[in-house]
C-alpha cells in the first residue's frame, strides 16, 4: 500500500479545525454551516499540488467533477429527495401522530418507560430521520415527566435513545442511504447485519427502564386518537424493503400511497400535496449537496495523497479483521464527533472503510453496520449535537444532564465493540459484494437496472 502524503489530508484538517473552533468559540456549532465548511475545504484542497504531479487548475476541478458526479453520490442524492418527500407527505397526512398514539394507547401502565423507547424506536424506525422523532415525542415525553414527577432529563434521554435506533436501522434514514451506498450493498442485507448486533442493546436497554419506579397513576386512563389507515404507507416502506425492493420504488410507492389517503381524508388537495413534496425535498437538499462537494473533495485529496496517508496509517499495525474494523469504527467515530452529524461523517468515511474492509477480507454489509452504527450512537450522545439540542431547549434542561440518560446509545457502542472483539458473523445478501473489480461491476450493472437506466 502507498504512504501517500499527510500535506493531501489538510483541507479535511482545516476544515475540521474551522468547524470546532467555531462551534466552542460562539457557543454553538450551528454558526459554521457545514456547506460553508465542507466549500472552504474544497477552495483549499483546489489551490494545492501533488509533489511531482502539477496539474493545472482546470485538471483539479475535472477531478473534483468526476468525485462529484460519481454514480453512487448522484444515486444517493435522488434517494435522499425522495426520502425527503415521503417524510414531508407523511407528516402532513397524520402518520407520524398516528405511530405515537397507538403506541401510547396500548402500553401498560408499568412499562411506561420501555414503552416510551419502543414508541421512539418505532417511530423514529419509520420516519427515519432522529430530529423528526425527537420533535414529535419529546412533548410526549416532558409531559409525562411533568405528570409522574419524574426526571425529565431521563425522559429525554430515552426518546434521544429510541430516535438513534431508527436512525441506525430506517431503510428510508439519510444514515443508512449513505452507508449502503458507499458500500455498494442493499439495504436489506444492511439491516440483516445490524439488526443481529443491535438487538442485545435494545433488550437490555427495555429491562433496565422497566426496573426505573415511576408513579403513572396520572397518566393512566389518557385517550390517545390515530388511524389505522394512516400507518399503511410506513408498513409498505417497511415491508417493500425487506423484500429487497430496490429503495427508489420503495420510495415512490410510499410517497404515492400517502398521496391517496392524505386526499381521500381531506388532509391535502393536489397543489398542496406537490407543495408538500416540495418542502420534504428541500428539507434534504443542503444534505444532497453536501454530499457532492465531499465526493469531490475525496477525489481531490485522493489524488493529492491524503487517502492513501490515511488508509496506511490506519491499518499499517493491523493484522486482523478485529483490528480493522475497529479502525473503521474509530474512524467514522472521530468524524462524527467532529462534525456532529452521522451522515456526513459515513460519506467522508465510506470510502477510505470499503478500502480496509476490502484489504482484510471484511463483509461489505458488516462494514456498512459499523459506519452507521458507531456514528449514530456518538451522534446520540454529543451535547452539541442537533438530537440533544433540541429535545435539551424543548425540556429547557442543559443538552449536557441528558446525556447520561442516554444508556441505549452507551449500549450500541457496547454492543459494536462486543461484535468486533468476538467476531460474531452476520448473515451475507447474495449482493453483498467484494473487492474485485468484476464483481463491483456486475453490482453497478444491476443498481443501474433496477432503476431503469439500462435494459
Amino acid at each position: 500500500m502507498e504512504k501517500g502524503n499527510f500535506k493531501g489530508m489538510l483541507p479535511l484538517v482545516i476544515f475540521l479545525v474551522l468547524y470546532m473552533f467555531t462551534g466552542l468559540s460562539t457557543g454553538s456549532f450551528e454558526n459554521m454551516p457545514l456547506m460553508i465548511g465542507i466549500s472552504i475545504a474544497c477552495a483549499v484542497a483546489l489551490m494545492m499540488n501533488k509533489k511531482g504531479d502539477k496539474k493545472s487548475f482546470d485538471e483539479k476541478v475535472t477531478i473534483f467533477c468526476k468525485g462529484a458526479g460519481d454514480h453512487t453520490l448522484i444515486l444517493m442524492v435522488i434517494i435522499f429527495m425522495l426520502a425527503g418527500a415521503f417524510y414531508g407527505v407523511a407528516n402532513a397526512m397524520h402518520a407520524v401522530d398516528s405511530v405515537s398514539n397507538l403506541g401510547l394507547s396500548i402500553l401498560p401502565s408499568n412499562m411506561i418507560l420501555p414503552g416510551i423507547f419502543l414508541i421512539a424506536c418505532l417511530l423514529s424506525f419509520a420516519m427515519g430521520t432522529s430530529m423528526g422523532t425527537v420533535a414529535a415525542l419529546a412533548p410526549i415525553a416532558i409531559d409525562i415527566a411533568d405528570k409522574t414527577g419524574s426526571n425529565v432529563a431521563l425522559l429525554c434521554g430515552i426518546v434521544v435513545g429510541g430516535a438513534m435506533f431508527g436512525d441506525n436501522l430506517s431503510f428510508i434514514s439519510d444514515t443508512t442511504i449513505a452507508a449502503t451506498r458507499t458500500q455498494e450493498v442493499t439495504m436489506k442485507s444492511k439491516f440483516k447485519a445490524n439488526i443481529l448486533i443491535v438487538i442485545p442493546a435494545v433488550i437490555i436497554n427495555v429491562i433496565i427502564l422497566a426496573l426505573q419506579p415511576i408513579d403513572t397513576s396520572a397518566i393512566t386512563g389518557g385517550t390517545y386518537s390515530y388511524n389505522l389507515v394512516n400507518i399503511l404507507p410506513y408498513l409498505l416502506v417497511i415491508i417493500l424493503s425487506l423484500a429487497g425492493i430496490n429503495v427508489i420504488n420503495v420510495m415512490t410507492l410510499g410517497v404515492m400511497s400517502g398521496l391517496v389517503i392524505g386526499l381521500a381524508h381531506g388532509d391535502f388537495g393536489l397543489t398542496g400535496f406537490m407543495k408538500t413534496i416540495h418542502e420534504g425535498m428541500m428539507g434534504m437538499q443542503d444534505m444532497a449537496i453536501i454530499a457532492i462537494l465531499v465526493g469531490g473533495l475525496v477525489a481531490v485529496m485522493k489524488y493529492l495523497g491524503g487517502i492513501d496517508w490515511l488508509l496506511y496509517n490506519l491499518t499499517k499495525g493491523v493484522k486482523t479483521k478485529r483490528g480493522a474494523e475497529f479502525s473503521i469504527a474509530a474512524l467514522v467515530s472521530l468524524i462524527d464527533i467532529a462534525t456532529t452529524n452521522n451522515t456526513i461523517s459515513i460519506i467522508a468515511a465510506g470510502p477510505l472503510a470499503r478500502g480496509i474492509a476490502d484489504r482484510f477480507d471484511i463483509s461489505r454489509s458488516r462494514t456498512a453496520s459499523i459506519l452507521d452504527l458507531f456514528s449514530s450512537a456518538f451522534n446520540g450522545l454529543l451535547p452539541y449535537a442537533g438530537q440533544l439540542l433540541v429535545v435539551g431547549g424543548l425540556a429547557g434542561v442543559s443538552p449536557v444532564s441528558i446525556m447520561p440518560y442516554n444508556w441505549y446509545s452507551m449500549l450500541m457502542i457496547a454492543a459494536g465493540c462486543v461484535s468486533i472483539l468476538l467476531q460474531i458473523p452476520t448473515i451475507k445478501d447474495e449482493r453483498d459484494v467484494k473487492a474485485t473489480e468484476t464483481e463491483v461491476t456486475d453490482v453497478q450493472l444491476e443498481d443501474a437496472k433496477e432503476v431503469g437506466t439500462i435494459e
